[in-house]
């Protein structure tokens, strides 16, 4: 099917006079995952992961994806006649150059500019006018082969009360448009779903695992325009976001407004915005692009969205505990696969006081299907569990006191020396990290040596980055704050780490063929002191589930190290035992033991 899909791609292409075409992952709002609507990119090349971008040309194509799906494409890209660009690696080249290298001066690139960012439409064009190359921004292709497309979604909108959010909106709206002053701008274009979905604290179901809606936003100095299907609001929240100075218009009106705009100084994030906004907007206006302002204030979570988040790792941490006595005291007993162990542990987070449903995907890898970073199991991939080996779970849930994001590896069985050595410094790399003290204004990048350095001094390395930022009932994966190697292109991405934010701790390793390690907690950046030399910052573990004791071999640990596992244990035990009883209650109690070298 991919490749009668790509054949009648280029057919299409030579009629319009495209000779090469971009599809990107993105929607129109620059959102990690999509809803299924906005799904070209795996619809024309069938690898489904959540991050690549394809470019057809006339006689071959390409995708480019992360380390973390390199193994996942490999295998679906597989007589596609698609090459796997591997991006990062030596020798790969990147999307650019590869169009220089294939294309002839005077020939013209497509996409559509509503599913391309801005900066990357930007540096795209600037090397294209310097090689003679034109761009067609303003065309799409796949939507003349793709004729049983979903339709885009409609779903309803809710409110999240202020129990929750513990701010209202009026006073979001002040404190983004005090920030939009001091930027000197007059007038913001918001297009981020997350950011939206914050500001008005509202939440949707347009993207499966992600809580918001299809919208944008343009606030100027004393109003508010939502730009969104009306009918997904009850007459009761088009009425609060009226009193708050909101008033709602057709979705596909954006585009209209923009051309409207009468003030001279417009902020908006270049790496958010689609390139089809930004050439909406008047060429004589004056474009500020900076981080938009309400992804730094959602980032820092307020004082009851951090307690409430608290709470609801408390819950998960429950099911997750429970699911792993399960698991331990049945694999190899009774029949478990991928899926089963998957709807278990889904079926007790249900069990939980206000529980929505999951955050992302369940990742429940066997085996060998460990080292595909981001593998997801299907009906078609669905392996037994037996007393053996590894399983990775890495899951997370959506409550309405907040969102979690947890990965445990368990030993399902006898591990080898080896195993064990591999869980034992990526354990160390975890508990390093989560104990780090630093200065105010340290990032992300400062940190990352310490999850890795483990693993680095016996010569081993994992290909993503080792943390991400964590939104209150919103996306998993939300910045600006990132633990992270990589400087990234676009330096507004990478934010400094305030107190308040939540971030996860995810060090791994991943054997090709054989297993996969991750172990993931969430890191809650508190204040630690104030002294001489400035102030000084920490983080707080907030997730609490025990990690698998029967993988440790305490010889590759220092003894600080040793130290912080135990500390670890000692604070699970306290929060999780008052929920469990019984069976469960004994087996937390050795679970969470205290190991000692000797």
């Amino acid at each position: 099917m991919v490749r009668k899909r790509l054949s009648e791609l280029r057919k299409i292409m030579g009629k319009t006079g495209i000779d090469g075409y971009i599809i990107t992952t993105s929607d129109y709002h620059g959102s990690e995952f999509v809803g299924d609507y906005f799904k070209e990119r795996e619809y024309m090349s069938g690898f489904t992961g959540s991050a690549g971008t394809l470019v057809v040309l006339k006689d071959k194509a390409a995708l480019w994806t992360d380390g973390r799906y390199f193994i996942q494409a490999e295998e679906q890209l597989r007589g596609s006649s698609i090459e796997l660009m591997r991006s990062g690696e030596k020798g790969v080249c990147d999307i650019s150059t590869f169009l220089l290298n294939n294309l002839k001066y005077g020939e013209t690139i497509g996409f559509d500019g509503r599913c391309v960012s801005s900066v990357f439409a930007e540096n795209l064009c600037k090397w294209a006018a310097d090689k003679g190359i034109n761009i067609e921004s303003n065309i799409n292709l796949v939507e003349e082969i793709w004729t049983d497309r979903p339709k885009l979604s409609d779903r309803p909108v809710w409110e999240l009360g202020n129990e929750y959010t513990g701010m209202e909106v009026m006073e979001k709206l002040s404190l983004v448009r005090q920030k939009i002053k001091a930027s000197g701008g007059e007038v913001l274009v918001l297009s981020s779903l997350d950011d939206i979905a914050w500001l008005l604290n509202l939440r949707g179901d347009d993207i499966k695992y992600n809580p918001v809606f299809l919208s944008y936003m343009i606030i100027y100095e004393n109003k508010s325009y939502l730009y969104a299907n009306k009918n997904i609001f009850s007459d009761k929240i088009v009425i609060k976001l009226a009193d708050a100075g909101v008033e709602i218009r057709p979705y596909n009106d954006i585009y209209d407004s923009l051309a409207k705009i009468e003030e001279n100084k417009i902020v908006l994030d270049k790496s958010k915005v689609n390139y089809a906004i930004l050439k909406g907007i008047d060429s004589s206006k004056t474009i500020i692009s900076r981080i938009n302002p309400t992804t730094e204030l959602k980032a820092v979570k307020t004082e009851t969205e951090a307690d409430n988040m608290a709470r609801a790792h408390i819950k998960d941490g429950v099911a997750v505990t429970r699911f792993m006595y399960w698991l331990k005291s049945n694999v190899g007993k009774e029949t478990i696969t991928e899926i089963s162990g998957a709807e278990k542990l889904e079926s007790l987070r249900a069990e939980q006081d206000g529980y929505i449903g999951p955050s992302f995907e369940p990742i429940m890898a066997y085996g060998e299907h460990g080292a595909i970073v981001h593998y997801a199991p299907s009906q078609a991939t669905n392996t037994e569990l037996k007393a053996e080996s590894f399983l990775l779970c890495d899951t997370g849930g959506h409550y309405y006191e907040g969102t979690t994001d947890i990965t445990r590896t368990f030993a399902l069985g006898e591990l080898t020396e080896e195993q064990k050595m591999m869980y034992t410094l990526v354990l160390a790399g975890n508990l390093k990290l989560a104990a780090a003290k630093f200065p105010y204004g340290i990032r992300g990048i400062n940190l990352d040596v310490l999850a890795r350095e483990p693993l680095w001094k016996k010569g081993f390395d994992f290909k993503h980055g080792t943390g991400h930022g964590v939104g209150y009932l919103l996306n998993v994966h939300e910045g600006p704050n990132n633990i992270s190697p990589y400087i990234m292109a676009d330096k507004i991405k990478e934010g400094v780490l305030e107190a308040g934010m939540i971030t996860s701790d995810e060090p791994g390793i991943y054997i090709k063929g054989k297993y996969g390690i991750r172990l993931e907690n969430l890191l809650l950046c508190k204040e630690e002191k104030i002294t001489e030399y400035g102030r000084f910052m920490g983080f707080e573990t907030i997730t609490v589930v025990p990690f698998d004791l029967d993988a440790v071999d305490i010889s590759f640990m220092t003894d600080e190290e040793i130290f912080l596992l135990n500390s670890y244990h000692r604070k699970v035990y306290k929060k999780i035992s008052p929920y469990l009883s019984g069976e469960e209650l004994l087996w937390l109690q050795k679970a969470t033991r205290e190991v000692k070298r000797y």
